[in-house]
């Protein structure tokens, strides 16, 4: 991971110099058909789908089948546990809805319920979230539910903003204590330059901000007969 992100910025750091940025430069990248994108099959349909992992807050329909007092909403406490009746405290955290069901069932199987069948589904996650902030037009705290992408995450954001700098997203990642930055180019992922990268919970999404661009609008704003090109200079 360490080593893709600094390729990123390696990558982006000669783009932001004049470089050249040609689809096929990359040895990661290859042109395998000009008539456009193939189906995706099942098994890619599938993949897409990354298990949730229940934690602290979380809300769960738990349902006891043929057991009415069993069956209830519940919300995971703060340190991931859940109290079930007859049972006592569950250990909820880091665990699956299917295998919090199958815990489930292995303790209630014989001392109080028969042949339990329990089903698990959540109703509201505030443990699983990403972080969208900056040049978007509705920053915030979104839930993560199945794969999640880059752009992905600014679109469930509203998109980006009228001010948004497309070749200045950071996505900030905390990797065993380690804090990590990896520098986005929104425009490249778009032209398929290369592939929208994943994002997870805790992840915090920055979308940068374009100064020039918001120059410009406070300059024509201010000077709305203009009837000749605007020529600004930038200082480095």
């Amino acid at each position: 991971m360490m080593q893709r992100i600094l390729i990123l910025f390696s990558a982006l750091a000669l783009t932001a110099c004049g470089g050249p940025t040609l689809l096929g430069g990359s040895p990661d990248v290859t042109v395998v058909s000009a008539d456009g994108l193939p189906e995706p099959t099942r098994l890619d349909q599938l993949s897409s789908n990354r298990p949730y992992l229940i934690g602290p807050f979380d809300k769960l329909k738990i349902d006891v089948f043929g057991v009415e007092d069993l069956s209830k909403e519940m919300q995971i406490d703060a340190s991931g546990r859940l109290s079930f009746p007859l049972i006592g405290v569950v250990e909820a955290s880091g665990l699956t809805p299917g295998e919090l069901a199958d815990e489930l069932e292995k303790r209630l199987r014989g001392r109080y319920v028969r042949d339990p069948q329990v089903t698990v589904n959540l109703e509201e996650t505030v443990s699983q979230v990403i972080t969208v902030d900056g040049q978007v037009t509705k920053p915030g705290l979104y839930p993560v539910i199945g794969r999640m992408t880059l752009m992905r995450a600014v679109a469930t954001a509203g998109g980006a903003a009228e001010f948004a700098k497309l070749n200045d997203v950071v996505i900030f990642r905390s990797v065993n204590g380690d804090q990590l930055a990896g520098l986005y180019n929104l425009k490249a992922i778009r032209r398929g330059a290369y592939s929208d990268p994943e994002v997870f919970a805790n992840d915090v999404i920055v979308v940068g901000d374009s100064q020039a661009r918001r120059l410009f609008r406070d300059l024509i704003q201010a000077s709305p007969l203009i009837t000749t090109p605007l020529i600004i200079l930038f200082r480095q």
